[in-house]
Formats: structure tokens, sequence, C-alpha cells
């Protein structure tokens, strides 16, 4: 798969499109040229009927779509049509994606080489293992303890079932493996662009308003695959704080539109994709 030399490879997350705002702000959506591409780092919403028609529009509309799961996506609410869980919701997507023509983990990764210098576009779903705990506390169980004291408890804790493994982080860390174990096969030494729902590194967590959120943010295991996979740029989401950060020289973005309560409040208008590449003349903020 080739981009092409007028197209932009464009990324965004977080639509949430259970709001009417942000559902408008989707049926707005549209490429700037016929080539362009786009990646959707997850949470596009809970329900699946919600989701298939998203991701279906935005196919429809640019050239190639490119998903990985958000947290939300994988919940299961009561009133969903879909009761799914755990590993079974998310194969379920999978194949709704298939379906629809869009890109997932599961796929073959697509290279955008619109100039001759391709780079391989890797779409993760890894997830998080409570590794990332607030001040003070040194396990699982008191990082746990004190989300609840404060009452910053993420819904996932409801909602996002692990079946068949025994715990979130029980997951995170077979997908982790999963992962490593398939970007070290099928790279082939081309530099990556690395889409993942959740930041790989903890640093762009050290300025959430509650620290204690943190713990669902990410994990300790993929602090170095920006380094070690060659990555130009990693794009995630999750935090609601769209912005460009710089770790050991790589480039992260993180592409998220948020909640109206939220995109209401800047200075930018929501929902824009990010560029990604060719990389923007002026970065982002």
């Amino acid at each position: 798969m080739t981009g092409s030399q007028s197209g932009q490879l464009l990324a965004i997350s977080d639509l949430h499109v259970v709001y009417a705002e942000n559902k408008a702000i989707v049926e707005a959506l549209r490429p700037d040229n016929d080539d362009d591409w786009l990646i959707v780092a997850g949470d596009v919403g809970e329900f699946a009927k919600d989701i298939e028609w998203a991701l279906g529009l935005l196919r429809d509309r640019f050239a190639r779509v490119i998903w990985a799961p958000g947290n939300h996506e994988l919940w299961t609410p009561r009133d969903d049509t879909v009761q799914l869980r755990g590993e079974e919701r998310y194969r379920h997507l999978v194949a709704l994606c298939r379906s629809l023509g869009v890109v997932t983990p599961e796929d073959p990764y697509p290279v955008w080489d619109p100039d001759g210098d391709p780079v391989l576009i890797a779409p993760l779903f890894v997830g998080y293992d409570y590794t990332w705990r607030p001040p003070g506390t040194y396990t699982r169980e008191q990082a746990l303890a004190r989300a609840h004291e404060t009452g910053v408890v993420c819904t996932d804790e409801i909602l996002l079932h692990p079946d068949p493994y025994p715990s979130r982080d029980a997951w995170c860390r077979a997908r982790v493996i999963q992962t490593e174990r398939r970007l070290d096969a099928e790279r082939g030494g081309l530099p990556t662009i690395l889409v993942n729902h959740y930041p790989l590194v903890r640093e762009p967590t050290r300025v959430l308003r509650y620290p204690e959120f943190a713990q669902w943010c990410g994990t300790d295991l993929t602090a170095d695959w920006h380094l070690r996979y060659d990555t130009r740029v990693a794009v995630y989401g999750h935090l609601h704080i769209p912005r460009t950060t710089w770790y050991d020289g790589v480039r992260f973005e993180e592409v998220s539109v948020g909640y109206p309560r939220e995109w209401r409040r800047r200075a930018t208008p929501p929902g824009r994709p990010r560029q990604i590449l060719p990389a923007p003349a002026r970065p982002h903020g």
C-alpha cells in the first residue's frame, strides 16, 4: 500500500460520537485531497453501531483509514446491542473494521510511501498495566486505593472486561509480547509511525490534573519502543490534551478531540485532524 505525492497522512482520536456535538464534527470531517489517509487512534465511541457509523463514514471519504482501539470501544455498556466482553469484543470490532475496509492492529501494516521514503504505519493495541502510579504508591493495590480515596477512578474498572485474561494488566502484558514479536518480525528495517491509543511513554501524563488517572494511561513496557522501532512520529490520544511533544528526538502527537466541555475551552476549533506526514512546516501547538 502506498500513498501519493499530493496526499497527507492525518490523525485524530477520541471522537466520542455519543455526544451530538462530536457526531457533528465527524459528519463535517473531509480530506483536503483524495489521497489523504486518516489514522483514528481510538475512542470513536462506546456502542458498536456508533463505531460502525463513524468509521464507515470516514472510510468512504479518505483513501485509507487506520484504526487502533481505545478503552471506550472495549467497554461493554449494558444498553449496547453487542454484549461481548474483553477479547471477544475486540475481535468483533476487528471483524467490523475489516468489513468496512478499515485497517486494524491485526492486519498487515500499511506502508506510507509518497516520495520514495517509505514508513511503516503500525496501529497498536497494547493497553495499560497500572505501572504509572501516583506519587507515594508502589504497588497496583496502593495506586488503586489512592484513586478510590480521591474519587478519581476510570470507568474501565466497571465496563472494560479483560476476559479471558484474569486482569486488564495481564491482558496488557500479553498484548505487549504479541506486538513486540510482530514488530520485530515484520518491520523489515523500515522507520515507523507507531499508533496507540495510550502514550508509549509516561512523560505526557505528568501534566494531568489528577495524577491518579495516569495508571489507566499506559505501561512502562513500551517506554523504549519509539527508539527501538526507529519511530518518526508516535501518535496517541486518550489524555484529551492535544499537543506536540518531543522525547529522545522523536515527535509525539496527541490528536484527541475530547468531550465538548473540553474542546469548547480551546482557542482552536475542534475536529481538525493533525498532520503527521509530511512533517508540518510549523509544529503543532
